[in-house]
């Protein structure tokens, strides 16, 4: 390898420091999670294991329901939501005005308002409809706060589509449905997955929205955590146990995708 081409030592020494401090908090957790009560408020990495916190955390309250109403929920609305953004992002990208941009630039500044904002008029609509503590509220929910990302992510993505391709599957007679399903969605497939991949994990892990509109029927996991908190204080290694339950799933899902989102979210970065 050349000099040139040798990555700087430093450089090195900061990516294992920033990997290091962003993966403690989940370390911590982890540990934590195996100590009983009193452990758990001695900061110290020495003590004996044990599975009390997971028992109770299980016996309390039926953790395979959260788990279900998470899978619903974060699948539902990212299966939904792609549904919707690829039409959009297909028209804005083959077929712009001169209002796209502002458009684009519009739909990504509602991400930047602070949801409490909208909690009462969003909470008076869902109980109105009967959707408040219901799965289908929380999967439209979350369909529309990741609606935005969709958007954005797809239109990037086919705005890197050669127009050539489209352009002589026109001279062949393709209609724009015929362009979509047998050109478009292939060549961008390996953005689209990755975009879905992202949607998911925001969507398990959004915990404001939840815990709003839902308490017993729809709840997701992050309900289920924010239920070791009460005003008797916080039952450390219970909620330990109960986040460690509630992240292991998301957690592997990224690990095993971890290349097909690196791959996506680069598509079209490199000519």
């Amino acid at each position: 390898m050349s000099a040139k081409n040798k990555t700087p030592l430093w450089l090195g020494v900061l990516a294992w420091a920033c990997a290091i401090v962003l993966f403690f908090p989940i370390f911590w957790v982890a540990i934590t999670a195996f100590k009983t009560e009193h452990q758990a408020y001695v900061p110290s990495l020495i003590f004996w294991p044990t599975l009390e916190s997971f028992h109770e955390v299980l016996a309390r309250s039926n953790y395979m329901d959260f788990v279900t109403n998470s899978l619903i929920v974060s699948l539902g609305s990212t299966i939904l939501a792609l549904v919707i953004a690829v039409p959009a992002a297909y028209s804005m990208a083959f077929f712009p005005t001169a209002k796209t941009q502002k458009l684009l630039l519009w739909m990504l500044s509602t991400k930047m308002m602070p949801a409490v904002g909208v909690l009462i008029p969003i909470y008076l609509l869902a109980k109105n409809s009967g959707l408040l503590d219901t799965v289908t509220g929380l999967t439209i929910i979350y369909t529309l706060i990741n609606l935005p990302i969709a958007v954005w992510m797809a239109f990037t993505y086919f705005n890197d589509v050669p127009k050539e391709i489209l352009e002589a599957a026109r001279i062949d007679g393709a209609n724009a449905w015929q362009e979509m399903i047998y050109l478009l969605l292939p060549t961008s497939m390996p953005g689209l997955v990755s975009t879905g991949l992202l949607l998911i994990i925001l969507s398990w892990n959004e915990a404001f929205w939840s815990i709003n509109l839902t308490s017993v029927s729809g709840a997701p996991l992050t309900v289920f955590i924010a239920s070791y908190s009460n005003p008797e204080g916080l039952f450390w290694a219970k909620l330990s146990a109960a986040s460690l339950l509630a992240i292991a799933p998301i957690m592997v899902l990224g690990w095993l995708a971890q290349k097909q989102l690196v791959r996506g979210l680069t598509f079209g970065a490199v000519k």
